[in-house]
């Protein structure tokens, strides 16, 4: 084979007996090639199962695999490799790299991955794209084969900080982003550009330098890798976070989700007097059947009222029918705008414990400039809104309905 140089910070790629990776960087840092280079060195030992997945990835034939047949010929090695249209075999071992998608048209299929048998390496590429730890937990605890050096390599490039992958290994590890080193069982590897000046163009290299005298914020954050406080172009920066206050105008709202979405129930308090919107989140979950809605309503919100929207008016009467004091919310024209200028005008307080909402209130943007991008990060805001339609009465209250 070819020799092949790359940084040196990737050797623990091939030299670390971590169990965890994770690999970030901005544009241009040449992570993604380093990671497919050690898949393709590591398949030359025997009975290795690499699991290369993205949350989406619908044709990898056409989408990855090309990448890594790319790595296999800079080896000089193409005829040791058989290439099909989700794997890559070594012909010399019989060890494969499996190529799957999280989310396929079918929904979630956690199940069927954390099933594959053998299981020595799992890439997870852009996994900013995976917000569910518990997806990911299932996954990795699957890849356990006895007597093998099971590694999990996380790749992708940094997105905001309430992400689950920056508060496990970094917040929680106590680790400075853009650090290089091991800390217990991770291995941490960080590259820009700069590792990798040397393989990029010189019209690359001026595009980045054109971002650092226009854009610093975004050369901080996509050229650099750095992690961002909350995403460009949020809609809410009226929030702070504080113990959740009971008001006298309180009540719950819900959100119904669909399919992988979730069903939400947060409580929500408003005071008036001084413009104070309190809220706190209850639960959030996905796939919830009408039964367990009203069980967990029951449990969290007795008989107190919970003002919720649904596609279909008949699971509202549903819930009801099981004990459930819930109202459908008379939704008008405009009600989602006008729902987001309510919200807007209040000082907003946010239950500390309250990581779903914290999240969404990072993530909520505008797609256009009278349009939210429906991302799915809306489940506890809509429920927020669906609340404060209820509890705004009275001061101005007109203003916000839109026709």
């Amino acid at each position: 084979m070819s020799k092949i140089t790359i940084d040196e910070k990737y050797q623990p790629l091939w030299t670390s007996d971590a169990r965890f990776y994770v690999v970030t960087g901005g544009r241009g840092s040449g992570k993604s090639f380093a990671v497919a280079l050690a898949a393709n060195h590591q398949t030359y030992e025997q009975d290795e199962v690499i699991l290369y997945t993205r949350y989406t990835l619908s044709s990898a034939n056409v989408s990855i695999i090309p990448e890594f047949v790319e790595k296999i010929e800079i080896m000089d090695a193409r005829s040791d490799f058989q290439v099909t249209k989700d794997e890559i075999i070594n012909r010399r071992t019989g060890s494969r790299i499996m190529f799957k998608g999280i989310k396929t048209s079918s929904g979630n299929q956690t199940a069927n991955l954390k099933s594959i048998t053998g299981l020595t390496t799992w890439i997870l590429d852009e996994a900013e794209e995976l917000e569910d730890e518990q997806t990911f937990d299932k996954i990795q605890r699957s890849v356990r084969k006895k007597g093998k050096k099971n590694k999990i390599i996380i790749i992708m490039n940094p997105s905001t900080k309430d992400h689950w992958v920056y508060k496990r290994f970094f917040e929680r590890n106590m680790v400075k982003p853009g650090w290089n080193g091991i800390k217990g069982n991770v291995c941490y590897i960080h590259t820009t550009y700069e590792d990798n000046r040397n393989n990029l163009s010189k019209d690359f290299l001026q595009d980045i330098f054109d971002t650092k005298i226009r854009r610093p914020d975004k050369y901080e954050h996509e050229i650099l890798g750095g992690w961002k406080e909350k995403a460009d172009g949020v809609i809410f920066n009226n929030w702070t976070t504080g113990n959740f206050v009971p008001m006298e105008r309180m009540c719950y709202g819900q959100d119904f989700g669909w399919s992988e979405d979730l069903t939400t129930l947060v409580k929500v308090s408003l005071d008036m007097a001084n413009m104070k919107l309190y809220v706190k989140e209850i639960f959030g979950k996905a796939n919830m059947t009408t039964d367990e809605i009203a069980r967990l309503n029951r449990r969290y919100a007795g008989s107190d009222l919970i003002m919720a929207d649904s596609k279909e008016a008949r699971l509202i009467h549903e819930v009801r029918q099981r004990g459930v004091n819930i109202k459908q919310v008379k939704k008008k024209h405009g009600s989602i705008l006008s729902g987001i200028a309510m919200m807007q005008d209040l000082d907003i307080v946010v239950d500390p414990t309250s990581e779903g909402i914290i999240k969404e209130l990072n993530h909520y943007v505008w797609k256009t400039a009278d349009t939210p991008l429906s991302n799915g990060n809306d489940h506890y805001i809509d429920a927020i809104r669906y609340a404060l339609t209820k509890l705004w009465v009275g001061k101005n209250s007109g203003r916000y309905v839109l026709r």
